[in-house]
């Protein structure tokens, strides 16, 4: 896989090699050369962000990612993680493990969505590693686990294969994060196998009226007035921002042409994301380096299209790809105020064993890169629960 190089000196564990991220000089010189010959469509004036990323805003960014960005300083940080490689099912998968100092530590598996990827976690792992030994893995087909080559990887699948890395580990018990596909990633294991979970924290959640009203016995569950504020969010979501959806689950490999070739291309689809689903303006949400951060581990990797596969497989098998009952974890669902929507929370209920509902202050659906303190507090003080710590013993 373009970038990125197993670190063979190291001895292997239990089906595991041992990582490190080490990019060619040829494809970071490539992606300047391309960057310097960059071909912006025009713009309608004053017409901002209305029709997608806003061209001066890109072009900022694309000329700070050829003369200013550092790809090697975050390379060097990704490489002060220890980080492994292994394969399940035929496909690889990476991950990063952030160990605890204290041996007792609480085992988390903290799992990504699209279109971020592990480096959405940099600035939390310090925080968390102080009370887990944090697992974060990249998923299938998702920068650093490598382009997917064979279809079938839909959420509930990847959620089985990574309870198979967390058994490599040796971790029997432990925590769940996750948001956007990760969240549907982690309620899946927690339905797979909820033996092996001591509690499922979600920053983002799915749920749907058909649960609740199963659960009422027939009666649609009464909606409050925050309910209704969100539905209507998710009412113009559904009207004016699933675009991506439509094309990603649809014609995923089309789209890929124009995203592995340009990375232009592949600045301006991204970022329209973090823009539109995050708490501040984009500018005071997210540096841009950090953005970058994400963009190049996509480019250097050259996984831009098949991250994009899970929409496809997820259209394939619709609701099998789901948890099959109601999870009865212990769930935490974390209301980030800049997140995209929420369903009412009878209906989370109704899905979820909810002991816990949380509003940070601040911080959208990547949270853990808008809002860090935050979030790493959040899933803190939910673990430390005593009845949770207890249980991973």
């Amino acid at each position: 896989m373009p970038g990125c190089r197993p670190d063979v000196k190291a001895e292997h564990n239990a089906g595991m090699e041992p990582f490190r991220v080490d990019v060619a000089d040829a494809v970071l010189d490539d992606l300047r050369e391309r960057l310097a010959r960059t071909r912006l469509p025009n713009q309608i004036e004053g017409i901002g962000w209305a029709q997608g990323t806003e061209r001066g805003y890109l072009a900022a960014l694309l000329d700070h990612w050829r003369d200013g960005y550092d790809w090697r300083a975050t390379e060097a940080r990704l490489n002060a993680v220890e980080q492994w490689v292994t394969e399940v099912d035929g496909q690889r998968f990476h991950l990063l493990h952030a160990r605890s100092a204290d041996p007792n530590a609480i085992p988390l598996l903290l799992v990504h969505g699209w279109p971020g990827s592990v480096l959405e976690f940099l600035d939390v792992l310090g925080p968390l590693s102080e009370r887990f030994h944090v697992v974060a893995p990249s998923l299938p087909g998702f920068t650093f686990s490598g382009p997917t080559s064979q279809p079938g990887w839909h959420p509930r699948r990847i959620a089985a294969a990574l309870a198979e890395v967390m058994a490599r580990l040796g971790y029997r018990r432990y925590g769940l994060q996750g948001g956007d596909w990760g969240s549907i990633v982690t309620s899946n294991l927690a339905d797979l196998h909820p033996d092996r979970v001591i509690g499922l924290h979600l920053n983002f959640v799915t749920a749907r009226a058909t649960q609740a009203t199963a659960a009422a016995g027939g009666s649609a569950a009464a909606l409050t007035d925050a309910d209704r504020a969100s539905l209507a969010a998710a009412e113009t979501f559904r009207r004016t921002g699933v675009g991506y959806q439509e094309i990603q689950g649809t014609r995923p490999q089309s789209l890929g042409y124009a995203l592995e070739d340009s990375p232009a291309g592949l600045a301006g689809w991204i970022v329209e994301k973090f823009r539109e689903w995050s708490h501040a303006d984009i500018a005071a949400a997210f540096r841009p380096d950090r953005l970058l951060d994400n963009i190049t581990a996509y480019w250097v990797t050259a996984t831009a299209t098949s991250s994009l596969r899970i929409y496809w497989e997820m259209r394939q098998v619709g609701t099998a790809a789901m948890p099959q009952a109601r999870i009865e974890v212990p769930t935490c669902v974390a209301e980030f105020p800049g997140e995209i929507y929420y369903p009412p929370h009878a209906w989370v209920e109704a899905a979820y064993r909810v002991v816990r509902w949380s509003s940070p202050a601040r911080g959208g659906h990547f949270a853990a890169m808008e809002a860090p303190a935050e979030f790493a507090a959040d899933v803190t003080a939910f673990f430390a629960d005593p009845e949770l710590s207890g249980s991973a013993r």
